[in-house]
Protein backbone atom coordinates (compact mmCIF):
# COMPACT_ATOMS: atom_id res chain seq x y z
CA UNK A 1 0.00 0.00 0.00
CA UNK A 2 1.44 3.40 -0.67
CA UNK A 3 1.64 6.68 1.64
CA UNK A 4 -1.06 8.02 -0.26
CA UNK A 5 -3.39 5.12 0.02
CA UNK A 6 -2.63 4.73 4.01
CA UNK A 7 -3.86 8.38 4.16
CA UNK A 8 -7.08 7.81 2.15
CA UNK A 9 -7.45 5.09 4.31
CA UNK A 10 -7.55 7.37 7.56
CA UNK A 11 -9.62 9.64 5.83
CA UNK A 12 -12.26 7.32 5.27
CA UNK A 13 -12.32 5.00 8.26
CA UNK A 14 -11.84 8.53 10.82
CA UNK A 15 -13.60 10.81 8.99
CA UNK A 16 -10.87 13.28 9.50
CA UNK A 17 -6.69 12.79 10.08
CA UNK A 18 -4.61 14.65 12.24
CA UNK A 19 -1.23 15.95 11.23
CA UNK A 20 1.56 17.30 13.16
CA UNK A 21 4.30 19.38 11.25
CA UNK A 22 7.49 19.29 12.86
CA UNK A 23 10.11 22.04 11.96
CA UNK A 24 13.80 20.78 12.44
CA UNK A 25 14.75 24.28 13.14
CA UNK A 26 11.96 24.71 16.15
CA UNK A 27 12.29 20.81 17.73
CA UNK A 28 15.32 19.97 19.96
CA UNK A 29 16.57 17.15 18.60
CA UNK A 30 17.45 15.62 22.28
CA UNK A 31 13.40 15.41 22.80
CA UNK A 32 12.21 14.52 19.58
CA UNK A 33 12.13 10.93 19.85
CA UNK A 34 10.44 11.44 22.93
CA UNK A 35 7.86 13.62 21.77
CA UNK A 36 7.24 11.33 18.91
CA UNK A 37 6.37 8.24 20.46
CA UNK A 38 4.17 10.56 22.89
CA UNK A 39 2.23 11.87 19.98
CA UNK A 40 1.90 8.74 17.95
CA UNK A 41 0.56 7.27 21.27
CA UNK A 42 -1.90 9.69 21.21
CA UNK A 43 -3.46 8.97 17.85
CA UNK A 44 -1.55 11.33 15.31
CA UNK A 45 -1.77 9.72 12.05
CA UNK A 46 0.84 11.16 10.34
CA UNK A 47 3.88 13.40 10.45
CA UNK A 48 5.06 16.11 7.85
CA UNK A 49 8.62 17.45 8.50
CA UNK A 50 9.79 21.08 7.33
CA UNK A 51 9.86 24.46 7.27
CA UNK A 52 10.04 27.42 5.16
CA UNK A 53 14.15 28.24 6.47
CA UNK A 54 16.46 25.29 7.21
CA UNK A 55 18.96 26.34 9.85
CA UNK A 56 19.98 23.21 10.93
CA UNK A 57 22.15 20.23 8.77
CA UNK A 58 20.25 17.59 10.30
CA UNK A 59 17.22 17.49 8.23
CA UNK A 60 17.97 14.01 7.78
CA UNK A 61 19.13 13.17 11.40
CA UNK A 62 15.40 14.48 12.17
CA UNK A 63 13.72 12.19 9.76
CA UNK A 64 15.75 9.04 10.72
CA UNK A 65 14.38 10.01 14.89
CA UNK A 66 11.13 10.13 13.67
CA UNK A 67 10.52 7.31 11.84
CA UNK A 68 12.52 5.06 14.22
CA UNK A 69 10.25 6.38 16.95
CA UNK A 70 6.52 5.67 14.78
CA UNK A 71 4.41 3.52 12.73
CA UNK A 72 2.38 6.08 10.66
CA UNK A 73 3.20 7.81 7.73
CA UNK A 74 6.10 10.75 7.77
CA UNK A 75 5.43 12.70 4.80
CA UNK A 76 7.85 15.80 3.61
CA UNK A 77 6.39 19.12 3.63
CA UNK A 78 9.64 20.99 1.68
CA UNK A 79 10.58 24.30 2.33
CA UNK A 80 13.31 24.80 0.04
CA UNK A 81 14.63 22.15 -2.68
CA UNK A 82 17.11 20.75 0.03
CA UNK A 83 14.44 19.13 1.92
CA UNK A 84 14.35 16.09 0.11
CA UNK A 85 15.36 12.43 1.36
CA UNK A 86 14.76 8.62 0.64
CA UNK A 87 13.97 8.03 4.56
CA UNK A 88 11.02 9.36 4.58
CA UNK A 89 7.65 7.13 3.28
CA UNK A 90 6.85 10.22 0.56
CA UNK A 91 7.25 13.93 -0.19
CA UNK A 92 4.38 16.20 -0.71
CA UNK A 93 5.36 17.32 -3.98
CA UNK A 94 4.23 21.26 -4.07
CA UNK A 95 2.78 23.57 -6.84
CA UNK A 96 2.01 26.73 -5.10
CA UNK A 97 -1.09 27.12 -7.20
CA UNK A 98 -2.24 30.33 -4.96
CA UNK A 99 0.47 32.49 -6.31
CA UNK A 100 1.88 33.87 -9.57
CA UNK A 101 5.78 33.57 -8.76
CA UNK A 102 6.90 31.46 -11.50
CA UNK A 103 9.47 29.88 -9.88
CA UNK A 104 6.86 27.97 -7.49
CA UNK A 105 4.66 26.79 -10.01
CA UNK A 106 6.88 25.23 -12.31
CA UNK A 107 10.71 26.61 -12.02
CA UNK A 108 11.99 24.88 -8.65
CA UNK A 109 9.97 22.04 -9.29
CA UNK A 110 11.84 21.22 -12.60
CA UNK A 111 15.16 21.37 -10.17
CA UNK A 112 13.84 19.15 -8.41
CA UNK A 113 12.53 16.37 -10.54
CA UNK A 114 15.18 14.28 -11.21
CA UNK A 115 16.58 14.27 -8.12
CA UNK A 116 13.50 13.33 -6.40
CA UNK A 117 13.41 10.75 -9.09
CA UNK A 118 16.46 9.51 -8.18
CA UNK A 119 15.60 8.89 -4.69
CA UNK A 120 12.80 6.46 -5.58
CA UNK A 121 10.78 8.38 -3.25
CA UNK A 122 6.70 8.42 -3.30
CA UNK A 123 5.56 12.02 -4.20
CA UNK A 124 1.96 13.07 -3.88
CA UNK A 125 1.25 16.01 -6.24
CA UNK A 126 -0.27 18.73 -4.15
CA UNK A 127 -1.78 22.05 -5.10
CA UNK A 128 -0.77 24.18 -2.21
CA UNK A 129 -2.76 27.61 -1.19
CA UNK A 130 -1.82 30.28 1.09
CA UNK A 131 -4.78 31.87 2.32
CA UNK A 132 -4.54 35.11 4.21
CA UNK A 133 -4.24 35.26 7.59
CA UNK A 134 -4.13 38.75 9.06
CA UNK A 135 -0.12 38.99 9.28
CA UNK A 136 3.06 37.93 7.10
CA UNK A 137 4.07 34.56 7.49
CA UNK A 138 7.54 32.65 6.75
CA UNK A 139 5.55 31.23 3.75
CA UNK A 140 4.49 34.41 2.13
CA UNK A 141 7.78 35.92 3.18
CA UNK A 142 9.74 33.75 1.77
CA UNK A 143 7.69 32.30 -1.48
CA UNK A 144 7.25 36.47 -2.70
CA UNK A 145 3.66 35.53 -2.99
CA UNK A 146 0.46 37.21 -2.19
CA UNK A 147 -2.09 34.72 0.03
CA UNK A 148 -5.92 34.65 -1.40
CA UNK A 149 -7.89 37.09 0.32
CA UNK A 150 -9.75 34.97 3.34
CA UNK A 151 -13.08 36.68 2.91
CA UNK A 152 -13.17 35.14 -0.92
CA UNK A 153 -13.82 31.56 -0.90
CA UNK A 154 -14.99 31.87 -4.72
CA UNK A 155 -11.36 32.87 -5.63
CA UNK A 156 -9.87 29.21 -3.62
CA UNK A 157 -12.68 27.29 -5.02
CA UNK A 158 -11.83 28.08 -8.52
CA UNK A 159 -7.65 27.41 -7.45
CA UNK A 160 -9.12 24.05 -6.35
CA UNK A 161 -11.01 23.03 -9.23
CA UNK A 162 -7.82 24.16 -11.39
CA UNK A 163 -5.89 21.25 -9.29
CA UNK A 164 -8.62 19.28 -9.60
CA UNK A 165 -8.23 19.31 -13.95
CA UNK A 166 -4.44 19.46 -13.59
CA UNK A 167 -4.70 16.42 -12.00
CA UNK A 168 -3.32 16.95 -8.40
CA UNK A 169 -3.82 14.29 -5.94
CA UNK A 170 -4.13 16.48 -3.09
CA UNK A 171 -5.33 20.34 -2.01
CA UNK A 172 -3.37 21.83 0.95
CA UNK A 173 -4.89 24.99 2.66
CA UNK A 174 -1.84 26.60 4.38
CA UNK A 175 -2.82 30.18 7.02
CA UNK A 176 1.21 29.77 7.76
CA UNK A 177 3.07 29.04 10.45
CA UNK A 178 2.06 31.47 13.53
CA UNK A 179 -0.58 32.66 11.45
CA UNK A 180 -2.89 35.01 13.35
CA UNK A 181 -5.90 33.68 11.78
CA UNK A 182 -6.43 30.20 10.49
CA UNK A 183 -8.11 29.13 7.20
CA UNK A 184 -11.92 30.41 7.14
CA UNK A 185 -14.46 27.64 7.85
CA UNK A 186 -16.52 28.97 4.91
CA UNK A 187 -13.14 28.35 2.67
CA UNK A 188 -12.95 24.71 3.60
CA UNK A 189 -16.35 24.04 3.23
CA UNK A 190 -16.88 25.75 0.17
CA UNK A 191 -14.09 23.63 -1.56
CA UNK A 192 -14.71 20.69 0.00
CA UNK A 193 -18.29 20.21 -1.43
CA UNK A 194 -17.81 21.65 -4.46
CA UNK A 195 -14.10 19.85 -5.23
CA UNK A 196 -13.68 16.11 -4.88
CA UNK A 197 -9.64 16.42 -3.77
CA UNK A 198 -8.93 15.60 -0.05
CA UNK A 199 -8.28 18.75 1.81
CA UNK A 200 -5.10 19.25 4.56
CA UNK A 201 -5.84 22.83 6.41
CA UNK A 202 -2.93 24.16 8.56
CA UNK A 203 -1.49 27.30 10.22
CA UNK A 204 -3.07 28.93 12.91
CA UNK A 205 -5.07 26.24 14.42
CA UNK A 206 -4.58 26.80 18.43
CA UNK A 207 -7.01 24.32 20.44
CA UNK A 208 -8.91 21.07 19.96
CA UNK A 209 -12.31 22.68 19.03
CA UNK A 210 -10.81 24.84 15.93
CA UNK A 211 -9.40 21.80 14.70
CA UNK A 212 -13.02 20.17 14.96
CA UNK A 213 -14.33 22.91 12.92
CA UNK A 214 -11.92 22.36 10.67
CA UNK A 215 -13.00 18.91 9.98
CA UNK A 216 -16.58 19.77 10.73
CA UNK A 217 -16.29 22.07 7.48
CA UNK A 218 -14.66 19.48 5.35
CA UNK A 219 -11.30 18.99 6.09
CA UNK A 220 -9.85 15.79 5.23
CA UNK A 221 -6.59 16.01 7.41
CA UNK A 222 -5.80 18.90 10.19
CA UNK A 223 -2.54 19.93 11.16
CA UNK A 224 -0.83 21.45 13.93
CA UNK A 225 2.72 22.71 14.38
CA UNK A 226 3.32 25.70 16.39
CA UNK A 227 0.97 25.18 19.27
CA UNK A 228 2.53 21.43 19.75
CA UNK A 229 6.22 22.67 20.20
CA UNK A 230 5.51 23.45 23.73
CA UNK A 231 7.20 22.06 26.53
CA UNK A 232 4.00 21.67 28.18
CA UNK A 233 2.77 19.33 25.46
CA UNK A 234 1.08 16.87 28.18
CA UNK A 235 -2.13 15.79 26.52
CA UNK A 236 -2.54 18.47 24.46
CA UNK A 237 -2.00 15.96 21.15
CA UNK A 238 -4.43 13.49 22.39
CA UNK A 239 -6.80 16.15 23.02
CA UNK A 240 -6.58 16.99 19.22
CA UNK A 241 -6.81 13.65 17.75
CA UNK A 242 -9.54 13.01 19.93
CA UNK A 243 -11.22 16.11 18.86
CA UNK A 244 -10.29 15.74 14.81
CA UNK A 245 -11.46 11.99 14.92
CA UNK A 246 -14.35 12.87 16.49
CA UNK A 247 -16.10 14.38 13.14
CA UNK A 248 -17.41 10.98 11.24
CA UNK A 249 -17.86 10.42 7.86
CA UNK A 250 -21.31 10.21 8.98
CA UNK A 251 -21.54 13.73 10.65
CA UNK A 252 -19.42 15.17 7.78
CA UNK A 253 -22.19 14.15 4.96
CA UNK A 254 -25.06 15.58 7.24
Amino acid sequence: MTTFQRLMTIRKERGAGYLVLIDPDKNEKDKLAAFVREATRAGVDGFLVGGSLLLTDEFESHLQTIKGNTTVPVLIFPGSLFQVSSIADALLFLVLISGRNPDHLIGNQVIAAPIVKKTGLETISTGYMLIEAGNMTSAEFMSNTKPLPRNKPDIALAHALAAELIGMKILYLDAGSGAEASVPDETIRTISSHCPLPLIVGGGIRTPQEARRKAEAGASFVVTGTVTERDDLGSLVEEFATAIHSVSTVHRRS
